[in-house]
């Protein structure tokens, strides 16, 4: 039978990243194409207890069907702890409880976006965004990025060229695929341009608490206006596997999403609401991150090191200050499918080729992306030293 698919998915595509993982179910290859978090990151003990206390106290409430707008007390604790942050509004802001922070990112261009409209993110940014963007045939503009963030120059000629600009997607910390942090000086900036161009900003946050090095910088929701969406996820401080997100944003902005996550999933999962909420009740969280933080520390400078030590000098990277991620880049006009396509078959060393990150599909890039939180130390020292011997074999001959 001939499938005839909707407009909406016909034109999207599996990702560059599901092409190279393939080759990771092989034992003998060293993956540094994830994006999970460390697996010695999960508090697994905890989240066991908790499970086990509330299966036997209230198995009901973990059970039943339960509101949309999530757990209210975990929504509660939750408002608590971004408004500390300056990150919720109380009297002008709402919050809602997503099935992971993408779904609150593809809710809040579903409910903002027409067929046509113009989305601006920073180029390159997380694939996974993008598709879902991309499913709502808006018009998806990419802005170059400085090492301090999204060039400033750019995003206004993007603003003042675009037919409808509805939203501006940003990362901010340690953004991915490229590590990079957009500086408080550079946020503000941002914050106006969308005030002029009278735009809303996008503002995701899933890394923001695995700042390891450097200062905390506020985030761009510190608005009056209610200009700016903040998403937020557990995937990073508890367990991906729960799939528990949220968004902070206007109280009308949030009444649109959750008349539109009421047909998409009802309500996120209840049982894994109410552990995250325990867990924030029963565990000093800033102790839990801390920990955190010295575990992607160390991991991250155990790479750093090594490509220091091993990397051909034609290479540059970034050096993050949090989250998974560093992005490699080779010698402009470079053949990078090749170089990852020949890392994964010939030296069985899997990265992320730039172009999985790319706004249009097609643009070529000159860069790929390394994840230091889900390889052993083992297998850090080891991968980037066989990497490194690649990279002095085909750019230092």
């Amino acid at each position: 039978m001939n499938y005839v698919f909707s407009d909406k998915v016909s034109g999207l595509q599996a990702s560059a990243i599901r092409e190279i993982l393939k080759f990771c179910a092989f034992p003998d290859v060293i993956s540094f194409a994830a994006g999970n978090p460390a697996p010695e990151a999960f508090p697994t003990k905890v989240l066991a207890e908790l499970s086990d206390s509330v299966m036997q106290t209230d198995p009901i409430l973990a059970l039943q069907y339960n509101i949309t707008e999530g757990y209210t007390p975990l929504r509660d604790a939750l408002k608590s702890w971004m408004g500390s942050r300056h990150c919720f509004e109380a009297g002008a802001d709402d919050l809602i409880i997503t099935s992971g922070a993408q779904q609150a990112n593809e809710l809040a261009c579903k409910v903002l976006c027409n067929e046509g409209d113009t989305l601006i993110c920073e180029s390159p940014s997380f694939i996974g965004s993008l598709n879902a963007f991309r499913s709502y045939h808006v018009n998806l503009v990419g802005v170059e990025m400085e090492e301090d963030g999204i060039r400033l120059d750019l995003l206004e000629q993007a603003l003042k060229d675009a037919k409808k600009a509805k939203l501006i997607y940003l990362i901010p910390n340690f953004q991915n695929p490229t590590g990079r942090t957009m500086s408080w000086e550079k946020r503000k900036a941002v914050y106006a341009l969308a005030q002029k161009y009278n735009a809303v900003i996008l503002e995701d946050n899933p890394y923001g608490d695995l700042r390891f090095a450097g200062a905390d910088i506020p985030a761009i929701k510190t608005d009056t206006d209610g200009r700016v969406i903040y998403t937020g996820t557990f995937s990073k401080i508890l367990a991906p596997g729960l799939r528990v997100g949220y968004v902070s944003a206007a109280e009308p902005i949030i009444q649109k999403i959750i008349v539109c996550k009421q047909v998409a999933d009802v309500h996120t999962n209840i049982w894994a609401q109410v552990l995250c909420e325990r867990f924030l009740a029963t565990q000093n969280i800033e102790q839990h991150l801390a920990g955190l933080q010295k575990i992607y520390r160390h991991k991250c400078n155990l790479m750093l090191e090594g490509m220091e030590q091993h990397f051909s000098r034609k290479i540059t990277w970034t050096k993050p200050e949090g989250g998974l991620f560093i992005w490699a880049t080779l010698p402009q006009g470079s053949d990078m499918m090749g170089f990852c396509k020949r890392a994964v078959s010939e030296y069985k060393i899997a990265v992320v080729p730039g172009t999985a990150f790319s706004i249009r599909e097609n643009d070529p890039s000159d860069s790929f992306r390394l994840n230091f939180s889900t390889p052993t130390d083992e297998q850090i020292v080891r991968g980037i030293e066989i990497l490194g011997n690649m990279t002095r074999e085909l750019l230092d001959k």
